[in-house]
């Protein structure tokens, strides 16, 4: 076993989840050398610098600043969507364009607001070209500071919004309607599948469905 696979090791970040291409000298790796031994994890701090500094794929070249996440980072509910979009990109913050508008009007439903007791996250921190579907080899890659920013915040729900999210969390290839109405395990922690809200502003009629299954989640974070 060599030093890096010994420090992923340490910090769960392997096997289930391999890093392709890190070297020893990659943001992550360097952030990750320099935890003292009695701090078993990576900070804030810590994980924000190597997500900025990040080029281990080739989305990095493409997009205008990389995207990390907001809001609470001690909250009960945590919402994952796909990736950042032409929207997020220029701001630095996910979910902002129209399918963020319907992200918050669907907390409102919830009585949650962005930034209180809610944090936000994509699968992947950069804009895909043309927002196209990140690859396997971008989330692959990428997944590994969704895993401890979620170590972090230790939620009491994940709501995985759309398919790449939920099949990127659940390890699988199920459609989002197969996923729907039942909780999930995601290491631990109750795990939700909804609709991304891009794809509801597309078809509204599913609407409906995405409520049960925020009422569902309501259910999960009040009996935990």
């Amino acid at each position: 076993m060599n030093r890096e696979e010994a420090v992923l090791r340490e910090l769960n970040l392997h096997p289930l989840w391999k890093i392709k291409g890190v070297s020893i000298e990659s943001p992550l790796a360097v952030a990750v050398q320099e935890i003292k031994p009695t701090q078993p994890s990576l900070t804030w701090p810590d994980l924000k610098a190597a997500v900025k500094s990040c080029a281990l794929c080739k989305l990095r070249a493409n997009c205008t600043q990389t995207v990390f996440g907001v809001g609470d980072e001690k909250a009960d509910w945590l919402f994952v969507g796909e990736a950042p979009g032409a929207d997020e990109d220029a701001r630095g913050e996910p979910f902002v364009g129209k399918a963020g508008k319907l992200l918050d009007n669907m907390l409102l439903s919830l009585k949650l607001k962005r930034g209180n007791n809610v944090y936000i996250a994509n699968i992947v921190k950069c804009r895909p070209p043309g927002n196209r579907t990140p690859d396997a080899e971008e989330i692959n890659t990428c997944f590994p500071y969704l895993q401890k920013q979620i170590e972090l915040i230790q939620p009491k729900i994940i709501v995985a919004l759309g398919k790449t999210a939920a099949n990127a969390l659940l390890n699988n290839e199920a459609a989002p309607g197969s996923m729907r109405g039942k909780t999930h395990d995601y290491s631990g922690t109750p795990l939700v599948v909804t609709y991304h809200p891009a794809y509801l502003l597309r078809t509204p009629g599913d609407k409906a469905k995405v409520w049960q299954d925020l009422r569902l989640a309501m259910k999960i974070v009040a009996g935990s």
